[in-house]
Protein backbone atom coordinates (compact mmCIF):
# COMPACT_ATOMS: atom_id res chain seq x y z
CA UNK A 1 0.00 0.00 0.00
CA UNK A 2 2.84 2.34 1.00
CA UNK A 3 4.45 1.63 -3.01
CA UNK A 4 0.92 2.22 -4.41
CA UNK A 5 0.26 5.38 -2.40
CA UNK A 6 4.55 6.61 -3.15
CA UNK A 7 3.38 5.93 -6.99
CA UNK A 8 0.15 8.42 -6.70
CA UNK A 9 2.28 10.71 -5.14
CA UNK A 10 5.16 10.73 -8.27
CA UNK A 11 1.99 10.70 -10.50
CA UNK A 12 0.32 14.08 -9.25
CA UNK A 13 3.85 15.75 -8.74
CA UNK A 14 4.48 15.22 -12.39
CA UNK A 15 0.91 15.89 -13.17
CA UNK A 16 1.49 19.25 -11.48
CA UNK A 17 5.05 19.85 -12.44
CA UNK A 18 3.79 19.65 -16.61
CA UNK A 19 0.34 19.70 -16.73
CA UNK A 20 -2.15 21.84 -14.53
CA UNK A 21 -4.62 21.80 -11.91
CA UNK A 22 -7.13 20.80 -14.30
CA UNK A 23 -6.08 17.60 -15.00
CA UNK A 24 -5.47 16.64 -11.64
CA UNK A 25 -8.52 17.73 -10.99
CA UNK A 26 -10.25 15.80 -14.16
CA UNK A 27 -8.22 12.79 -12.65
CA UNK A 28 -9.42 12.09 -9.14
CA UNK A 29 -12.77 13.13 -10.04
CA UNK A 30 -13.06 10.47 -12.80
CA UNK A 31 -11.58 7.63 -10.92
CA UNK A 32 -14.27 5.46 -10.22
CA UNK A 33 -15.01 3.64 -6.78
CA UNK A 34 -13.54 -0.06 -7.31
CA UNK A 35 -16.13 -3.11 -6.20
CA UNK A 36 -14.00 -4.25 -3.65
CA UNK A 37 -14.92 -5.49 -0.12
CA UNK A 38 -14.11 -2.91 2.23
CA UNK A 39 -13.12 -5.04 4.73
CA UNK A 40 -9.75 -5.82 3.62
CA UNK A 41 -8.18 -2.77 4.33
CA UNK A 42 -9.55 0.07 6.30
CA UNK A 43 -9.89 3.77 5.59
CA UNK A 44 -7.26 5.02 8.44
CA UNK A 45 -5.09 1.96 7.58
CA UNK A 46 -4.97 3.41 3.86
CA UNK A 47 -4.51 7.11 4.66
CA UNK A 48 -1.80 5.94 7.31
CA UNK A 49 -0.04 4.19 4.28
CA UNK A 50 -0.51 8.03 2.37
CA UNK A 51 1.05 9.55 5.43
CA UNK A 52 4.20 6.98 5.13
CA UNK A 53 5.08 7.41 1.40
CA UNK A 54 4.80 11.30 1.93
CA UNK A 55 7.86 10.89 4.32
CA UNK A 56 9.68 8.55 1.82
CA UNK A 57 8.75 10.77 -0.98
CA UNK A 58 11.76 12.64 -2.15
CA UNK A 59 10.75 16.34 -1.47
CA UNK A 60 7.95 17.86 0.49
CA UNK A 61 4.61 16.87 -0.30
CA UNK A 62 2.00 19.60 -0.52
CA UNK A 63 -1.51 18.92 0.38
CA UNK A 64 -3.28 18.70 -2.74
CA UNK A 65 -0.87 16.13 -4.16
CA UNK A 66 -1.17 14.27 -1.08
CA UNK A 67 -5.14 14.77 -1.04
CA UNK A 68 -5.43 13.61 -4.54
CA UNK A 69 -3.18 10.68 -4.19
CA UNK A 70 -5.18 9.62 -1.22
CA UNK A 71 -8.32 10.12 -3.06
CA UNK A 72 -7.28 7.91 -6.10
CA UNK A 73 -6.14 5.00 -3.24
CA UNK A 74 -9.13 5.09 -1.34
CA UNK A 75 -11.30 4.59 -4.43
CA UNK A 76 -9.04 2.12 -5.85
CA UNK A 77 -9.70 0.34 -2.47
CA UNK A 78 -13.83 0.64 -2.75
CA UNK A 79 -14.43 3.47 -0.39
CA UNK A 80 -16.31 6.85 -1.49
CA UNK A 81 -13.76 9.71 -0.96
CA UNK A 82 -14.06 13.15 -1.78
CA UNK A 83 -11.16 15.34 -2.00
CA UNK A 84 -12.03 18.71 -0.93
CA UNK A 85 -10.50 22.09 -1.31
CA UNK A 86 -10.96 24.84 0.95
CA UNK A 87 -9.94 28.32 1.32
CA UNK A 88 -9.90 30.62 4.13
CA UNK A 89 -10.16 34.47 3.05
CA UNK A 90 -8.26 36.23 6.25
CA UNK A 91 -5.38 35.64 5.97
CA UNK A 92 -5.69 33.99 2.83
CA UNK A 93 -4.72 30.23 2.90
CA UNK A 94 -6.36 27.14 0.73
CA UNK A 95 -5.61 23.68 2.02
CA UNK A 96 -7.38 20.36 0.43
CA UNK A 97 -8.39 16.90 2.19
CA UNK A 98 -10.11 13.77 1.81
CA UNK A 99 -14.07 13.08 3.35
CA UNK A 100 -15.46 10.07 3.43
CA UNK A 101 -19.56 10.20 4.31
CA UNK A 102 -18.63 13.93 5.36
CA UNK A 103 -15.38 12.39 7.60
CA UNK A 104 -12.64 13.89 7.22
CA UNK A 105 -9.85 10.96 6.94
CA UNK A 106 -6.57 12.11 5.94
CA UNK A 107 -6.60 15.55 8.24
CA UNK A 108 -7.70 16.99 11.66
CA UNK A 109 -11.80 16.86 11.82
CA UNK A 110 -11.39 20.57 12.04
CA UNK A 111 -10.52 21.58 9.14
CA UNK A 112 -13.68 21.68 8.05
CA UNK A 113 -14.45 24.70 10.30
CA UNK A 114 -11.19 26.63 9.39
CA UNK A 115 -11.46 26.11 5.11
CA UNK A 116 -14.79 27.14 3.61
CA UNK A 117 -15.16 24.59 0.86
CA UNK A 118 -14.66 25.74 -2.93
CA UNK A 119 -14.53 22.09 -5.21
CA UNK A 120 -15.09 18.70 -4.08
CA UNK A 121 -14.18 16.42 -6.42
Amino acid sequence: MVLESWLMLFYFDCVMRFRDFKRLHTVVREQTVHAVARTEVTSEQLCHAVDLACVFYFKRVQCLQRSAAAAVVLRRRGWEAEMVIGAQLLPFLSHAWVEIDGRVVNDKPYVTEIFHVLERC
